[in-house]
């Protein structure tokens, strides 16, 4: 069993795995597809890059330098990710919580 935070975040990073993440995106009703997928591996490469957790703005800004300007915007990504793309996608990316996610 995979610890988590308070929050529901991976405790230790080293733990996040694509099993992981399916359990994680499961218990937050969220079935991923290779949509999802390419969105969490880009949160992650922005983690490896900055190495912190992006905000809602610097998320969108990514995604759309790394996948384009039709998948670069808050409407798409709330279709993957409801609520809050930055906080949702970042756990299931096995990433800390975004600092400024309720």
């Amino acid at each position: 069993m995979t610890t988590l935070d308070k929050h529901g975040f991976l405790a230790n990073l080293d733990d996040w795995s694509e099993q992981v993440a399916k359990e994680l995106a499961a218990s937050e009703g969220v079935e991923l597809t290779e949509a999802h997928w390419e969105v969490i591996y880009c949160l992650r490469r922005f983690y490896q890059t900055f190495q912190l957790s992006p905000a809602m703005r610097p998320l969108i800004k990514f995604i759309k330098q790394e996948l384009g300007d039709d998948k670069g915007n808050s409407l798409y990504l709330l279709t993957l990710f409801p609520q809050s793309p930055a906080k949702l996608g970042s756990k299931i990316a096995g990433l800390p919580k975004p600092d400024n996610c309720l």
